[in-house]
């Protein structure tokens, strides 16, 4: 005789609910960081089908507590004391420009004789404070009939975005008329450059004797190419008084334009060619023509600019 399939379940069913079975309930471990243990509430269904269940439903808590290795933690975020800072701005360094180190050739049919003329600079120290030093020399121009040599050694403080005051001694050296002549400076001055446009040095000197004297010097780079720089650069010498050991008249003494065009190389190392009108002025002009010099002279330049 046949038994239907639900004959034979449906008492197997009432036996498994009258004894409690209940679902079982399965919590994963979840990660919550450093946070409190997570508590998830959830009804209790086996006692659904319970006969004479209460009205009130039990809750069932499932914690989930982080396991032991795999802890999380916050960043240390506390204050570093021994970090260095982030703008080194004590450190002290060295730097040291040859922006104009040429020979010049004796230009055809002309007065002139080959010389040669340097202008460099540098300084050691930090930001605000640094020691400078420059030297300038040139030999055959139109300020000076013969050799001519100067040397300073400043000190430079930070005063403003872009600029440094500087003041120290300067010593000057020169031939005039078969011997050499010597005399001592203080210095007072301002270098720095101009946002966007050029770099300015003007400085004024008190000799010995007490004479005064002032030079203006103004240069400015325009980029070409990124290798290739023509620099423009004007630099003119004034005296109060006059100075004849020195070729140095009162009044305007002289001006200087030079345009160079230079290819880097190396940013530290470039060639350049350039030209330059030198002209002397009023009483300093004569005391060149008188010491046999040329007070107005067009020189082509051969040379290099160079810093480390």
């Amino acid at each position: 005789m046949s038994v239907s399939l639900r004959t034979v379940l449906a008492p197997a069913l009432v036996c498994l609910l009258s004894a409690g079975i209940g679902v079982p309930i399965v919590a994963a471990q979840l990660r919550l960081g450093p946070s409190a243990p997570f508590t998830s509430t959830m009804p209790d269904t086996s006692t659904a089908a319970r006969p004479f269940a209460s009205s009130t439903t039990p809750m069932v808590s499932v914690t989930a507590v982080p396991s032991g290795g795999q802890e999380g933690t916050l960043p240390n975020l506390s204050p570093q004391y021994d970090w260095p800072s982030p703008v080194n701005d004590e450190a002290h360094h060295l730097f040291t420009l040859f922006d104009v180190l040429e020979y010049r050739p004796q230009t055809a049919g002309g007065s002139s004789t080959s010389d040669y003329r340097w202008d460099v600079e540098g300084w050691y120290g930090g930001d605000y404070n640094r020691v400078w030093f420059k030297s300038e020399g040139q030999r055959g121009t139109a300020f000076k009939a013969d050799y001519d040599v100067d040397f300073q050694l400043l000190y430079g403080r930070f005063i403003q975005k872009y600029y440094d005051f500087q003041i120290g001694p300067r010593v000057e050296t020169q031939t005039f008329r078969g011997r050499n002549v010597t005399r001592g400076f203080g210095v007072i001055g301002i270098e720095g450059i101009v946002p966007y446009n050029y770099a300015l040095e003007a400085t004024a000197f008190i000799d010995q004797n007490g004479a005064v004297s002032a030079r203006l010097t103004l240069t400015k780079d325009l980029l070409l190419t990124e290798r290739l720089i023509l620099q423009t650069r004007l630099e003119t010498n004034a005296a109060i008084q006059r100075v004849e050991e020195f070729t140095t008249g009162s009044g305007l003494n002289n001006l200087e334009f030079g345009v160079r065009l230079r290819y880097e190389i190396r940013r530290e190392f470039a060639p350049y060619i350039g030209i330059s009108l030198d002209r002397s002025f009023g009483e300093t002009a004569t005391l060149v023509r008188q010491d046999g010099g040329n007070p107005s002279q067009i020189r082509f330049a051969l040379g290099v600019r160079a810093w480390f």
